[in-house]
């Protein structure tokens, strides 16, 4: 059974000048739209990830409660569900154009005004769903009325653009990935792309104290074979994608100047490429008086704020939502 619905675009302009040829936007909604179409909240997918990941953070008495809210969960071109070089028709493979944050967030807009919403009580989102969160507060900042951006940054900073630089090298020097146009999926470097991500996801007290082992690992090279093989299961041409994506968010700081949303900003304690010093410039740029700095404090690095994935760093978050939407 389908758990989501498709959104066909047609064909998309892209901010580069090319065109996405028969685009289409998965999506999943939970709850009913008002009358006045204001009860909607918007939460963009993240890297490696898809609408079904924030599903555990939905239900009745939860801050994001179907029965009070409209909730739209979106994916982003490349995640193997929206538009996507392994399944995208006439741009298949190494021919799929590069995408930008800013040409997912044009293409939400354009759903949300087909779902006939006239404003979201709030845009939030987790890794790269912070990233186009920020885009949404700053592209659309009339149809943005709270803001919660997760262990993200508006902008892809130089580390972070560099640490992605890494995991790509890894994936590129597997000969079989032949430029993007393989027969076979390049498994070694799919491998070898996990396992070095794998370090820059969690904390220096994350490996220095065992945490690993509340996740169900007994040793580090358990956890390194398990990103192998997460990674393994993904298409490399959409992993890349989806990298280019990211490299890409440029939201700048006159740009954040011009936020009217309510804001709550929450960045990783520990993050080590969505770093809190980084964070904490784009912060500083907000309008007086709308913004609140929260850090999510945690030892688990940038995982920390994966949805639902550990109990006191996510109640964290579940009340810095029902601060934004005022229940």
């Amino acid at each position: 059974m389908q758990d989501h619905q498709q959104f066909l675009l047609g064909d998309f302009p892209l901010q580069n000048g090319e065109v996405l040829q028969q685009a289409s936007l998965a999506y999943a909604t939970f709850g009913e739209l008002n009358e006045q179409g204001d009860n909607a909240i918007l939460i963009p997918s993240y890297y490696t990830g898809s609408h079904r990941n924030y599903f555990k953070l939905i239900g009745p008495g939860k801050a994001l409660d179907p029965t009070r809210y409209f909730i739209v969960l979106s994916n982003m071109f490349g995640n193997g569900l929206s538009s996507s070089p392994s399944h995208s028709g006439p741009q298949h493979g190494a021919d799929f154009p590069a995408v930008t944050v800013k040409d997912n967030v044009r293409a939400q807009y354009q759903l949300s005004q087909a779902l006939g919403i006239n404003s979201f009580a709030l845009v939030s989102g987790w890794s790269m769903g912070a990233m186009q969160a920020w885009q949404w507060a700053v592209s659309y900042p009339g149809h943005v009325r709270a803001l919660l951006p997760i262990c993200g940054t508006a902008r892809c900073w130089p580390l972070n653009h560099v640490f992605l630089e890494g995991v790509k090298a890894a994936l590129l020097a597997d000969g079989k990935f032949n430029r993007g146009r393989y027969e076979t999926p390049p498994l070694t470097g799919l491998a070898a792309f996990g396992r070095n991500y794998a370090g820059w996801a969690y904390s220096a007290e994350f490996f220095r104290d065992g945490l690993y082992k509340q996740l169900g690992f007994e040793s580090l090279e358990a956890l390194l074979l398990n990103w192998e093989q997460s990674h393994q299961s993904w298409d490399a041409n959409d992993l890349l994608a989806m990298l280019k994506t990211w490299q890409g968010g440029e939201v700048s700081f006159d740009d954040i100047g011009k936020v009217t949303a309510k804001t709550i900003v929450m960045p990783g304690s520990t993050d080590q490429y969505f770093t809190v010093e980084e964070a904490g410039l784009e912060f500083e740029q907000l309008p007086v008086g709308i913004g609140v700095w929260l850090p999510l404090e945690s030892p688990f690095g940038h995982c920390a704020g994966a949805p639902g994935r550990f109990a006191a760093e996510s109640e964290q978050v579940e009340r810095a939502m029902r601060e934004l939407l005022g229940s």
